[in-house]
């Protein structure tokens, strides 16, 4: 798993076991950081054309294989049914029924010589639906404890049972944002909002912030690079403020849009993703939401989005739905992702 924050490729092993309910366990699990210039690719893939991209797929299929083939030999891994892959998205558009992860060819199989389950999003763009989030599946099967599932990584999402459907969609932006102002003053991230908790909120910024049009739309939603660089940070950058009175800003705004969400007073939300190490954040977030708050393991923080996509792919395998209409907006729930056998 590769997301929008680029901290680096989470890899894990793990096995899943169905018994009236679905079980996990995960054996090995680490994120294995980017090198300076594929995070500088990565962070720029919007610039690219589709030519460009279809050559940095390959290229990003083989560094994928490479770093999986490290992870393996290091765990001394044999027992292996398939490699579930999600690869890094590359662009995000499914209003113009575009979606494109990198990291999807049959190279990534041949190189691994291992069946391969991997492009998960497409097929659902196919029908009607956002491509995202995929994540809501898990939460229900994995997570089904909680009245709430929300990630704090690059975007945050959420998801949830209403009317026994399951309802999940973008809120807002969280570590995309931060970790660009964080880069301004030589940092990778603000570590536990500490920056943020020295600065001042700017209302009229704060209220542009709030006032975008994409939280008033109703859920199905997404959100993309694009449109972070297209309203986000446009608006931040008209004001001209210090770095550290942005992030207290930008966390206001995060902690603000979350909470319309989670309205349910006796409710419990757990919180994984690497803003839930942003204390400052979850102090907000504490101080305008009455549901409880949960701060699991650092291995389900870390790694929750990894094991739900391992789950997707087996799935996939069994043919079962991975894919849930009432969270996407497709047509109808249906089994996604593509299933590639390396070549002898």
């Amino acid at each position: 798993m590769s997301g929008t924050s680029l901290d680096g490729i989470d890899v894990i092993y793990a096995s899943f076991n169905f018994h009236e309910d679905w079980s996990f366990k995960i054996y090995h699990a680490e994120t294995l950081k980017y090198s300076t210039e594929w995070k500088t690719i990565l962070s720029n893939l919007v610039d690219n054309s589709l030519e460009e991209l279809k050559e940095l797929d390959f290229a990003y299929s083989e560094y994928l294989a490479n770093a999986i083939k490290c992870f393996i030999t290091k765990h001394n891994l044999s027992e292996i049914d398939f490699v579930s892959s999600h690869g890094h998205t590359a662009l995000h558009q499914p209003d113009k029924g575009l979606t494109y992860q990198i990291g999807n060819q049959q190279i990534l199989a041949d190189m691994l010589n291992r069946k391969l389950i991997c492009d998960f999003r497409v097929q659902d763009v196919k029908y009607g639906g956002q491509g995202a989030p995929l994540v809501p599946i898990g939460d229900r099967l994995l997570f089904y404890d909680y009245d709430y599932c929300l990630n704090l990584g690059g975007f945050a999402n959420v998801s949830f049972e209403k009317n026994k459907r399951r309802i999940a969609f973008d809120i807002c932006p969280v570590n995309i944002v931060i970790n660009h102002y964080a880069s301004r003053i030589n940092l990778e991230y603000d570590d536990r909002g500490k920056i943020a908790s020295k600065g001042t909120v700017h209302k009229g910024l704060l209220d542009q912030l709030n006032q975008l049009e994409f939280y008033k739309q109703s859920a199905p939603k997404s959100l993309g690079l694009e449109w972070v660089k297209t309203h986000i940070f446009p608006t931040i950058d008209r004001f001209e403020l210090k770095t550290e009175d942005i992030l207290r800003t930008f966390t206001e705004h995060i902690a603000t849009q979350i909470a319309k969400v989670l309205k349910d007073k006796v409710s419990k939300t757990l919180i994984t993703g690497g803003g839930a190490y942003n204390d400052f954040l979850i102090e907000q977030l504490k101080l305008k939401t009455q549901s409880k708050i949960i701060i699991p393991d650092n291995q389900i923080i870390e790694f929750k989005e990894a094991l739900v996509f391992g789950l997707l792919g087996i799935l996939r395998d069994r043919n079962e739905v991975n894919c849930l209409k009432s969270v996407t907006g497709a047509t109808k729930d249906h089994s996604s992702g593509k299933i590639l056998i390396p070549k002898a």
